[in-house]
Order: structure tokens, then C-alpha cells, then sequence
């Protein structure tokens, strides 16, 4: 049981600095209110860890940034909300965190960090959890490891913070690792000297997955939603089990060979000579690594089967990506590899875990070890957020019944009944149909950017030849340009796969706009996709969360923040589907005639885009018609499904609707236009307009009240262009824009402000250099605003640079501290 206070020896390490060098206690009689959080930590915090044995070198990091901030958009702008980040993060070795420190200012109680380091903590997945003012330490025990009768919480000094050894005895408690297998545990991970760490999600997931198998667990599952880095944190899980011997021989298995391929070229390439890839009928055994397709080692003859060349106690690990596929079901030949390799570890690898009535990953695997979903992925900004663009076609909605006798293009008479969505370029082809999607993708390309990297999911190969000529006819320049500017990238076409590499590389800007049916549902990095068309009728989580995730992955140097899907067969109604975990920022269905690219606000009236539930998938999480969506399919009783076309002389298609809704930040759904939805933002920080002119008021820098209601998603550049269309003037500060939108008051621009100032004759008091700078300044504030005014490099910029340096023109003052407060004075007189 730790103590509540006094020194203990066994928290001092040996070698650790005198307390007169280290900040120790004689200094606690100091007055601490003055001091920063930061002057706390490095004064006392960190003083107090050096004399409790830790090394600050392996085991101790500061501000630790472990989110990016979640991406918020509207219209075509985007701001970042804040990213989480901790004090202190306490490790036992490097990527094995165990403890969170959050710091606060002397000024207020010792846990008022508490609740804010829980909730890193919960994220961080660690168990000890510490707040301190600088005065003392408020011990948070999550792990329960403490002994009888030994309270959740512990007040500690500074003199009594508990060694690493005794946390991470605690620790191995806590994941019920004995002895032996806490060496095991921590085994170390691949450094390439380039800096490169998981992601906190990545530890989480690597760190479960390596306990589970060192408590002797061999069935293991993993969920990571697509764009999360599932391939590179296997890679991890790998390399530790392989370095330190506890696995010796591992199989890693995927269903598409570009998966293979980009996995052994990229993120496993450190394995060198000790992997393969297996691809010939014979098997060379000298490898330790394995890497293969499931077709390249299996078939319908039991000469096809050469995975049963090794022998069943060859593999002792076997990672299984995308495990949701073939491998969940029972009687899929790809169960007999793992079945034949039953002695090993099993490790499955999936962004969507299966569960239908035959086929069950959770039911062969067992609950996750670790699970990161898409929503979590976007609310930490690693993830790219998206617009839906939701198109309703009439001869969709409202089905299409041919006229008794009507012959189709090929002359085949027209089976008499109605045809709705789902028969769509299935069933029926209506070349009205193709050519209106075409034009619409089109005219969003153009009115947006017409080389961002698209992909179009179509319902089959045929679908896809036909949309991708459409699309080339209402493009001539572009394909003029380069023939490779719509390119149909399917199984069937040698040519159009020889392409997915170009069109995946950020670097290669052709091709720009790939038709496809199945080929690129899974697996395909697409990076700078920005946009995702839905003309395939999905009823399977599994695979629509696998299309959306083609366009989650964020690319900062190519400018991609977010994607936008276009909707044609109201695949995105499974956004309401309680299984699926992330919501778009914006939902657009416009209407007949209207511009097909979404507006910067919704208009009034919207609707709030929900819908009818989505239709339930079928047993096999497919297709309900049975066919394999990748080519024509099969009819029942036939050998082949018949499908009708019908050319745009004979049958018309018209759009119905299309709409749009936007997402906060907080991943809500928001209805009202920007100006409401800034409203409802300023007023979750402040309740009353005295409320906001208090902080506004009190704030040493403006900026500091500027940034914060930027982290909550107000977009200023938006919000300005708005208010100013609506004739609410140009050139307003955010004070303005603040004090109008969120509390109804008239704004003045900056100029007005400013002339304002001047009228009073303000800068009588002022006199020669000091007196010049000062109205210079206000010319400054008028034209572009406070926050410029704040920072002390504008003086080395003209006008100032013309009166004099930098120093000479602070000096006029009498002192830095003295020309703060003048420029804190002017604002005063601004805001007056």
C-alpha cells in the first residue's frame, strides 16, 4: 500500500541528483502561484520522477501530443479542432506507456487535472493515473492492484511518487502477466531511425495483441477501421514475436495480390532475406517469412492445395488480413489452410468484422483484443471526414414498367414488370440513366477540381465499360490530354490493372477518374482520393464501409482533408445502420436544375436527411439476387442473368432531389445554416454576451479567445464571406462577427473601429517614435485585423521597418513590457 506522504526510501534512485540541484524541497517555501504549468512540471514534477528513479531519457515524455484534432468542414474551407495532448507520459520502455501526469497551475487543487488525465488514460489504455499543482500528487489507481482496502485515489507529496519498479510490478498485475511472460511482453519494436512511431491506437492494438499471445492466447482479433495502418501494425506485432523467438516461422495471408505486394515492398520490407512471397507450386522451406494470396496456395484439387506441402507444425504464427472474407466461413476453402495450420497462432486482421448467420469472424476469433472504429479515427483527425452528395433518380424511386411487347436494344423483348433501384444496371440497363450520372459526376469535377484522384463503383464489368465511356465522351479534352484520364480498372482488364498503381501514387496524376465494380472495394491505398461514386446497389455493411474507407485516408501534402461521396443508389441511407460508426460532415440533394457541387450553408427548410432504415443484407452479406457483382451473375434456373438495355431515345431518366446536411464538430448532425450553426458554437463557450466580453476582454491576447472558437469548428474566412453576403458588411473583425451572429448586435467593420479611435484623440499621450508606431498600427489593425497587431514581428515589416529596428522602435516605449501594454491599451479602445 503506498504511502500518503514523507519521504520512502525505496522511491530514491542511487543515482539520483541532491534535492538542492534538483529542485527538490527546499524550494517548496517559494511562491508557486506565479509559475506556469510548464515552470511546475520542470521546477517539480520532473525533479520529483528523477528522485523516484526514473530515467528521463527512456521513461519520461512531455507533452505528448497523441491526437491530431478532428477535421472540420464547411463548404469548401476546413479548420482542425484541438488535438489531445498529455503533461507527462510515463513509459517502461519505449511504445510501453504505463502512467499520465497532468499538470496544473499551483493556484488551483491538486486534482484539478484529474478528470482530464482519466480520459487520456482511458484512451492511452494505461492504468496509474497522476494530477499536481506542484504541491503535491493526487494518485489515481485504475488497475485495482493495490491491495485491500487501499482507496481509488491517494494523496502522495512530491517526495513519495512511486518508482518504476512498482508500477510495473502493478502493471503486469493489472494484464495478468506472471514472471516469465513479462520479459516476453516487452519485447522491443523496429526502429528504423527515422522517427517514425505508432500512433497511440497502433500501441494499443500491438501491445494487446503481443499480451494475448504471451498469456498463450491463439485466436486473436483485431478491428481497425480502413486508413488506420493495419498492415504497419502487424508489421510491429510480427517483428516482436519474431525478434524475440517466441515465433519463428509466420505465414501472412491476404485475397488480393496488390495487398501482398504493397505489403512486402512497404511496410514489412525490414524482414530483407529472411521473406518470400509464395508463388510458384513448389515450395522452397528455408524462409521465415512467408508472405501469400489464398489462391496461390489452394484450389478445387488436392494438387492445387500446396500449403500442404508444410507440414501442419510448420507455422507457429499465421496473420490473416481482411479475416472478414473467405476466412470467416466454415465451409470456405480458405478455413482449411488455417484448419490444416490449427497448431498456430491465428491472428485476424479486419476494419469490418463479419457476423451473418454462416459466417462469424467474432465466432472463430473471439471478441477483440483492441478495436479502433472510423468514427473514432475521424474524431481524432487521423481520418478524413466526408460531404454526401445524395442524388435521386426518378426511374429509381418510382420504378419503370415497359409497354407490353417493347423490345430492347439487342431485340430481345422486355420481361413485363416493374423494374426499381436495385434492378438498375443489373436487370436493366437505361442508357438515359448512364449518361445522366456521367454528366453529374462530371459536372462536379469541373466545378470543383477536375484532376482529384475518383473512383466510381459500378454493379458489374459491364457497368463499369459502359460508364466509363460515357464519362470519356463528355470529357474530350481532358482524354485529349491524356488518354488516361478515365481508365475502367477491373478484374477482367490487363491494361486498366497495369494502372491501379499509377492511380493510387499521390505523385502520378493520371489516371484521374477509375470505373470499377469489385476489383477496388478493398485493400487499395488511395490517398488523394476525393471522390467516391455510388452507382452499385450495397446492401452489406461489410462492403460499404470497406468502399468509404477507399477516401479516409488524409494526404496534407496533396491538400486532401476530407472526400465526398456522390450517392446514386441511396447506399448511404446504412449510415443510419447502428453498425456503422462514422458520420459524414455533409449530406447534399439537390434538386432538379441545381448545381450538382454542394453549397457553402444548406438552404432553409432542408430536410435533416433521415431516411427508412437501410434494407437488411443478405445471409452471405452480398448481393440478394446472387450475383457476384463483378460480372453479370446468375439468374435463377438460367445460366445466365438476363439483362435489358434500353437507349435514351425510347426511355428518359430525371432527377428527383438531391439535399445536403452538415456534421459538427463533435460529429452531430447540424441542420442549420453556418450562422446557427456558429451561434450554437460561440454559445457552448460563453452564455451571455457579458459572458464572451468578459473573456474577450480579459484575454492578454485576442488571438488566444480567436483560436479557441476556431478549435469548436467557427470558420472565420466562412463566416465573414457570409455575414458580408447577407450585407452585413466587409472587412469585420471576429469581435464583430461574434457579437452579430451569436448575440444580435450591429457590427462595425475595422476601419469604423478605427476611426473611432482616432476621433477620441487617443494617441495625444503618445509622442515622436512611440506616437508613429501606434498609428501605424491602427492602419494595420484596419486592413487586416488584431491578430497581426499582437505579434512583435510586424515591426520588422513596413511601414515600421521605415521608422526604424525592431528594438529602437520597443525602446520608445521604455521597454518590451511597456509596448505590450500599449498595444493592450489600443485594443482596449478598440473594443471600447
Amino acid at each position: 500500500m503506498m504511502s500518503s506522504g514523507g519521504a520512502r526510501a525505496d522511491n530514491l534512485h542511487p543515482n539520483a541528483p541532491s534535492e538542492r540541484h534538483s529542485g527538490g524541497i527546499e524550494r517548496m517555501d517559494m511562491d508557486l502561484s506565479t509559475l506556469s504549468e510548464q515552470d511546475i512540471s520542470t521546477q517539480f514534477v520532473i525533479p520529483a520522477l528523477l528522485r523516484a528513479g526514473w530515467d528521463l531519457r527512456r521513461q519520461v515524455r512531455e507533452q505528448v501530443s497523441f491526437t491530431k484534432g478532428r477535421i472540420i468542414v464547411r463548404g469548401r474551407l476546413h479548420t482542425r479542432g484541438n488535438g489531445r495532448r498529455a503533461d507527462i507520459v510515463l513509459y517502461q520502455q519505449p511504445n510501453q506507456p504505463i502512467a499520465v501526469i497532468e499538470v496544473k497551475k499551483a493556484t488551483l487543487a491538486v486534482g484539478a487535472g484529474m478528470q482530464q488525465a482519466l480520459d487520456y488514460a482511458e484512451s492511452l489504455q494505461v492504468p496509474f493515473v497522476f494530477s499536481t499543482n506542484g504541491r503535491g500528487i493526487l494518485f489515481h489507481d485504475r488497475s485495482g492492484t493495490g491491495g485491500p482496502g487501499e482507496p481509488v485515489e491517494t494523496e502522495l507529496g512530491l517526495d513519495a511518487f512511486p518508482t518504476p519498479q512498482e508500477l510495473w510490478r502493478r502493471w503486469c498485475l493489472w494484464r495478468g502477466l506472471d514472471d516469465a511472460q513479462q520479459a516476453r511482453a516487452v519485447a522491443p519494436y523496429h526502429d528504423d531511425g527515422s522517427g517514425r512511431a505508432p500512433r497511440y491506437y497502433q500501441l494499443n492494438a500491438i501491445n494487446r495483441t503481443v499480451e494475448a499471445v504471451v498469456r498463450g492466447q491463439d485466436r486473436i482479433l483485431l478491428v481497425m477501421a480502413t486508413g488506420t495502418g493495419k498492415t504497419y501494425t502487424a508489421f510491429q506485432i510480427i517483428w516482436r514475436l519474431w525478434k524475440s523467438g517466441q515465433k519463428k516461422r509466420i505465414l501472412f495471408l491476404a485475397d488480393r495480390n496488390i495487398l501482398v505486394d504493397q505489403t512486402r515492398t512497404n511496410d514489412f520490407k525490414p524482414f530483407g532475406a529472411a521473406m518470400t512471397k509464395i508463388t510458384g507450386r513448389r515450395i522452397d522451406k528455408s524462409y521465415e517469412i512467408y508472405l501469400s494470396l489464398y489462391q496461390a496456395v489452394t484450389g478445387t484439387d488436392e494438387a492445387s492445395n500446396i500449403y500442404r506441402q508444410f507440414s501442419p507444425d510448420f507455422f507457429d504464427l499465421v496473420v490473416i488480413d481482411e479475416c472478414h472474407r473467405g476466412s470467416a466461413a466454415e465451409d470456405s476453402a480458405w478455413r482449411d489452410i488455417l484448419d490444416h495450420f490449427a497448431g498456430a497462432t491465428h491472428i485476424g486482421l479486419t476494419a469490418t468484422p463479419k457476423e451473418t448467420r454462416d459466417v462469424s469472424s467474432l465466432g472463430y476469433f473471439g471478441e477483440p483484443v483492441y478495436s479502433y472504429s472510423l468514427k473514432q479515427g475521424i474524431d481524432d483527425g487521423f481520418l478524413a471526414p466526408y460531404k454526401v452528395v445524395r442524388i435521386d433518380l426518378d426511374r429509381d424511386l418510382q420504378g419503370w414498367r415497359p409497354p407490353k411487347g417493347m423490345l430492347d436494344r439487342s431485340g430481345q423483348v422486355i420481361e413485363d414488370r416493374i423494374y426499381n433501384l436495385k434492378d438498375m444496371d443489373r436487370a436493366l440497363v437505361l442508357d438515359a440513366r448512364t449518361d445522366l450520372v456521367a454528366r453529374k459526376i462530371t459536372e462536379f469535377l469541373q466545378a470543383t477540381d477536375p484532376m482529384q484522384k475518383t473512383i466510381v463503383f459500378c454493379s458489374d464489368i459491364d457497368h463499369a465499360e459502359r460508364m466509363r465511356q460515357a464519362l470519356v465522351n463528355l470529357n474530350p479534352e481532358r482524354v485529349r490530354a491524356n488518354r488516361k484520364y478515365v481508365m475502367r480498372i477491373t478484374g477482367d482488364d490487363v491494361e486498366g490493372k497495369a494502372e491501379l498503381d499509377n492511380f493510387i501514387d499521390p505523385e502520378q496524376p493520371y489516371p484521374v477518374i477509375a470505373t470499377t465494380s469489385k476489383l477496388m472495394t478493398t485493400g487499395v491505398d488511395a490517398q488523394t482520393c476525393k471522390l467516391i461514386v455510388l452507382d452499385q446497389h450495397i446492401q452489406s455493411m461489410t462492403e460499404f464501409k470497406q468502399i468509404i474507407g477507399r477516401g479516409t485516408r488524409i494526404n496534407e501534402d496533396h491538400g486532401k482533408f476530407w472526400f465526398t461521396i456522390m450517392d446514386f443508389k441511396k447506399a448511404t441511407e446504412l449510415f443510419a445502420d447502428p453498425a456503422f460508426d462514422g458520420d459524414p460532415v455533409a449530406v447534399f440533394e439537390p434538386g432538379p436544375g441545381d448545381p450538382v457541387t454542394p453549397p457553402d450553408e444548406p438552404p432553409a427548410g432542408m430536410p435533416d436527411g433521415s431516411g427508412p432504415a437501410a434494407p437488411s443484407p443478405s445471409p452471405d452479406g452480398g448481393f440478394p439476387d446472387g450475383g457476384d457483382g463483378d460480372g453479370t451473375g446468375a439468374g435463377a434456373g438460367e445460366g445466365r442473368r438476363v439483362k435489358y438495355r434500353v437507349g435514351a431515345d425510347q426511355v428518359s431518366v430525371q432527377i428527383v432531389a438531391e439535399r445536403v446536411q452538415y456534421y459538427g464538430s463533435d460529429g452531430r448532425l447540424v441542420t442549420e445554416s453556418l450562422r446557427d450553426y456558429t451561434r450554437s458554437c460561440v454559445k457552448k463557450q460563453f452564455a451571455s454576451l457579458d459572458d464572451f466580453l468578459r473573456r474577450w476582454n480579459d484575454a492578454e491576447q485576442k488571438k488566444a479567445v480567436i483560436d479557441e472558437l476556431a478549435a469548436q469548428g467557427v470558420i472565420w474566412e466562412a463566416l465573414q464571406e457570409d455575414v458580408a453576403a447577407k450585407g452585413g458588411g466587409t472587412a469585420l473583425d471576429p469581435f464583430d462577427l461574434v457579437c452579430h451572429v451569436a448575440f444580435d448586435r450591429p457590427p462595425l467593420t475595422r476601419r469604423e473601429r478605427a476611426d473611432s479611435v482616432r476621433k477620441r484623440d487617443y494617441f495625444a499621450r503618445y509622442q515622436g517614435t512611440a506616437r508613429q508606431v501606434l498609428e501605424a498600427l491602427l492602419d494595420k489593425y484596419a486592413d487586416t485585423g488584431v491578430e497581426p497587431i499582437e505579434d512583435l514581428k510586424i515591426l520588422q515589416m513596413p511601414p515600421f521597418s521605415q521608422i526604424g529596428a525592431p528594438l529602437e522602435l520597443v525602446g520608445a516605449f521604455g521597454g518590451k513590457k511597456q509596448y505590450t501594454q500599449a498595444i493592450q491599451d489600443l485594443e482596449v479602445q478598440l473594443y471600447a
